[in-house]
């Protein structure tokens, strides 16, 4: 069902909102986003729903989080698009600062966030400094929206794990819900970059899923050899044509896998073209 969408980009007028909000005793829920919005982020919007009684979206493509010669420039923007997919989907209101709003005395003389331990490896590896400019716009929206509950995406998991670290450091009071991965009928993740893949590629894409599912079924049987797994993995990716950045399994807090924990989670990113895909799978021991 859909709703009056209020989009407001100042600073200020957010927060008078929001104080009109609480003033009714209405419970906040925040969805970060960078816009070009998909079914995944409508997920993400529907679950804030049932957690509280006032969604809030935002949309920011943020520069501190893109490494050099990535797509910052390029990055789809699709405001009217968004504005539509969010009034259908219910989200009350929008928030679309600028960069000046959110950076006022510039980017390079901004305070910037390090959340050690969970971000270093994985994608930092590829993109340096990326995780130190998600925490710190994430610490800037916490503050400006100071919501109640956040939803975030599980395809992001490192990501998730940062911004949970960072929740638990900083003494926010804000409980994180992590919504399940969206996918398409052939099991790819659904990403705002996946826009980047030719018809050809995106054919192609949905056998990353299932090189994922591959691995967890032999982890869940039992098979803890993880160097041979991942390295196997590897291979199979790019003999379908991707570019494998890394491949690796971990257990749920990031450490290093144990043989003898009852869960791990299945990490894996390549590139595919001009697209870079990144996906994981929680995997749980069988019990028998």
């Amino acid at each position: 069902m859909s709703t009056t969408l209020k989009t407001i980009s100042q600073v200020d007028a957010l927060r008078q909102q929001l104080a009109t909000y609480r003033r009714e005793e209405k419970t906040i829920a925040l969805v970060p986003t960078m816009g070009n919005l998909h079914q995944g982020h409508l997920c993400l919007i529907e679950e804030a729903k049932n957690h509280a009684d006032v969604v809030v979206a935002t949309i920011f493509v943020n520069p501190l989080q893109f490494t050099p010669g990535e797509d910052y420039e390029s990055y789809p923007r699709t405001l009217a698009a968004d504005q539509a997919m969010l009034t259908d989907a219910g989200c009350d209101l929008l928030f679309t600062p600028s960069i000046e709003a959110v950076y006022p005395n510039g980017q390079e003389n901004q305070t910037r966030i390090l959340v050690p331990v969970v971000s270093e490896g994985l994608c930092s590896q590829k993109r340096p400094g990326h995780f130190d400019g998600v925490a710190t716009v994430v610490t800037k929206l916490f503050n400006f929206v100071q919501p109640d509950v956040a939803c975030f995406g599980q395809k992001d998991y490192q990501q998730v794990a940062v911004i949970r670290k960072l929740i638990e450091d900083l003494s926010f009071t804000i409980k994180i819900i992590e919504v399940p991965t969206h996918r398409t009928p052939e099991g790819l993740a659904l990403s705002s970059r996946n826009g980047y893949l030719t018809p050809e590629q995106l054919k192609k894409a949905s056998s990353l899923y299932a090189v994922l599912k591959n691995m967890a079924s032999a982890l869940a049987a039992g098979n803890t050899h993880f160097h041979e797994l991942t390295h196997t993995a590897r291979a199979r990716l790019a003999e379908q044509g991707f570019a494998p950045e890394y491949v690796e399994i971990r257990n749920l807090d990031l450490s290093s896998a144990s043989p003898n924990a009852k869960s791990w989670v299945i990490l894996i990113a390549a590139r595919l073209g001009k697209a870079r895909l990144i996906d994981n799978l929680i995997v749980q021991r069988d019990s028998n």
